[in-house]
């Protein structure tokens, strides 16, 4: 997720000046790519560091050569596009500190061109690969799709921060949150150093109290209804306050434009 905390967690992280704006799970449990196959780490260890394979972001398998992730994984604090010569995503490696599954090159980064940085409004971007990933692709939410109820359980997975505190897991976690009304998201963000939650293009999930979401490297990573991807983590503040959820892209809102930047 993007925060003023989360930057500052992401300079931990890379061992050096922030990258990009990465969002791990708190409160979750522990999972695996036999299970998510289609879930990927992003990976640069040229500005992040041998460790946890370089992982700073996540996305999501949506077709051989194509990964969704969140733009904002692809600026860095101060609105700058970030060239990464050495990007690549981990497909089918649960434990980041092994060499297991396979490590492919990216060549190629879409970023929605409508994506405002100030805003982190219309955060979403598509990676093309340098070779074809041999897995499942995650079904992706149908444009304008009503599927964001109030109350629905949705699944987040990621390599992030486990306690919001830069305790980066080596490991894939999930976390199950309930969907947040629109209501309560523009209450928890009507605007100024937090965000502004606009419904258009956006939607919240969380405990009202507390205590699980997803959290810095998590960003990029997938929201799941029903198995569908229908979000993508995005930002918040902080990681998993009492009455700030967590915010993700509404990948209904954005699905047509995805599909045809992936030739889908």
């Amino acid at each position: 997720m993007f925060t003023l905390v989360v930057i500052v967690v992401t300079a931990v992280l890379a061992g050096a000046s922030p990258s990009g704006p990465p969002k791990v799970i708190v409160g979750g449990s522990p999972a695996d790519t036999d299970t998510y196959p289609w879930a990927v780490a992003l990976s640069s260890r040229a500005t992040y560091g041998s460790a946890r394979s370089g992982q700073f972001c996540g996305g999501t398998v949506i077709a051989p050569t194509k990964v969704l992730t969140a733009a904002h994984c692809m600026f860095d604090e101060n609105g700058k596009r970030v060239d990464r010569p050495d990007l690549a995503v981990l497909q089918g490696r649960t434990d980041l500190r092994t060499t297991k599954g396979r490590e492919v090159a990216v060549t190629g980064v879409y970023v929605n061109p409508r994506f405002e940085q100030s805003a982190i409004d219309g955060d979403w971007a598509v990676l093309t690969l340098a070779d074809a990933l041999d897995t499942d692709s995650a079904p992706i939410v149908a444009q304008g799709a009503d599927v964001y109820a109030e109350g629905s359980a949705a699944t987040v997975i990621g390599w992030g921060d486990t306690t919001g505190n830069g305790d980066y897991s080596s490991t894939l976690r999930q976390v199950t949150v309930p969907l947040i009304s629109d209501t309560t998201c523009r209450t928890a963000y009507p605007g100024g150093p937090y965000g502004q939650y606009d419904p258009a293009g956006m939607v919240c999930a969380g405990e009202r109290q507390g205590g699980k979401d997803a959290c810095s490297a998590d960003s990029g990573g997938p929201l799941l209804l029903d198995g569908t991807l229908a979000g993508i983590v995005s930002w918040g503040d902080g990681c998993a306050q009492a009455r700030k959820p967590g915010v993700y892209t509404r990948v209904a809102a954005f699905a047509r434009d995805i599909r045809e930047a992936a030739g889908l």
